[in-house]
């Protein structure tokens, strides 16, 4: 693919944001990370070490890093956002004063906003209503990423141009990127697995055995699918990377932020305690209660999500959502009829 993308601009110093920058400026592209706080701005830039993430893993010294937005975003042609989902309102507005129509935009983040249910791809066109927006999902923990391990993930967009810039800038003899055209899937599945992961977190901390493992992962993949047809997406792309990929490697990894969230939990610590251990943003916590509201109000079955539920909010033991969700009705197993097939 002829590479046409002569500047990208990744918004967020955190453990994804990082990687992603540092691939792309290893990959000979102009790039700029940009991080809120000066100071580690600076820390950064001048130690080639993103010490808070990745201590020792030495950054491309091609790869530029400042807490200048303005000079950050200047002449970039693709942006790509990997800050938390609660700071996109106050990135989107930074940008929608400053970038033109054509400046493509990648999302990163994996939430679900409660008021009214919006994917992070709406959040962003709110804001920035004529940019193309793509996201990007799958199976990607940023330290096996940084380790070079092989990986691979997808980019959906409805629009080719960052599909193609994406691809261009981000892929490497380890990193592969895929194509999709339904980013609406690839979004809820990336939110949604979160909730498994702490799901299997718990489970993990009880020492049960793989067959309960196996269990677990198809019996969310099932709920995931469910919710999603209700919604429209196409069930499929729950087949792929960003749907059973990236579920298997966050329920089953302790470098996901989700599960190590589940373990705590599964230990008997609160979920403050749980969250403030991790000491990073674990979406799957506030996804929860609100895939939790969404499924009631459609009737979509989901008796994984109503355990977790009952369990984080209104205290009930883990030993009693085990049993009630071995007892309950014994249902279809693979359900074939759903919307979009």
């Amino acid at each position: 693919m002829t590479q046409t993308t002569t500047k990208v601009a990744v918004l967020g110093g955190g453990s994804f944001g990082t990687v992603l920058a540092n691939l792309v400026a290893g990959n000979g592209v102009d790039c700029a990370l940009w991080m809120r706080n000066e100071e580690r701005a600076k820390e950064v830039m001048n130690s080639r070490e993103n010490a808070e993430y990745f201590p020792g893993f030495m950054l491309d010294k091609r790869l530029t890093i400042t807490s200048d937005f303005d000079a950050a975003i200047e002449d970039a042609e693709l942006i790509i956002m990997a800050v938390p989902s609660s700071a996109y309102d106050t990135v989107c507005i930074q940008l929608a004063h400053c970038i033109s129509r054509n400046t493509l935009i990648l999302s990163t983040a994996k939430g679900i906003r409660a008021d009214g249910f919006r994917l992070m791809s709406e959040v962003i066109q709110e804001y920035l209503p004529h940019n193309p927006v793509g996201v990007l999902s799958g199976p990607n923990l940023a330290k096996e990423i940084a380790d070079d391990q092989f990986t691979a993930t997808l980019v959906a967009s409805a629009s080719i141009k960052v599909v193609e810039a994406s691809q261009s800038v981000l892929a490497s003899p380890t990193f592969r990127v895929y194509a999709g055209d339904d980013p609406q899937g690839a979004e809820l599945a990336g939110a949604l697995k979160n909730i498994y992961a702490i799901i299997a977190g718990i489970t993990g901390s009880m020492q049960l055995g793989q067959n309960t493992v196996s269990m677990l992962i198809t019996r969310s993949l099932a709920e995931m699918c469910r919710l999603a047809s209700e919604l429209g997406a196409e069930p499929m792309t729950f087949m792929g990377l960003a749907g059973v990929g990236d579920l298997f490697v966050t329920c089953t990894s302790p470098l996901s932020r989700n599960y190590r969230v589940g373990q705590a939990l599964g230990q008997g610590k609160t979920l403050e305690q749980a969250v403030a251990e991790i000491g990073q943003t674990a979406e799957g916590v506030a996804t929860l209660k609100t895939v939790y509201d969404k499924a009631h109000e459609l009737g979509v079955r989901m008796p994984l999500v109503d355990g977790l539920y009952r369990l984080i909010y209104e205290h009930v033991e883990i030993s009693e959502i085990i049993t009630s969700l071995m007892t309950a009705q014994q249902a279809t197993d693979v359900e074939h009829k759903v919307k979009g097939i």
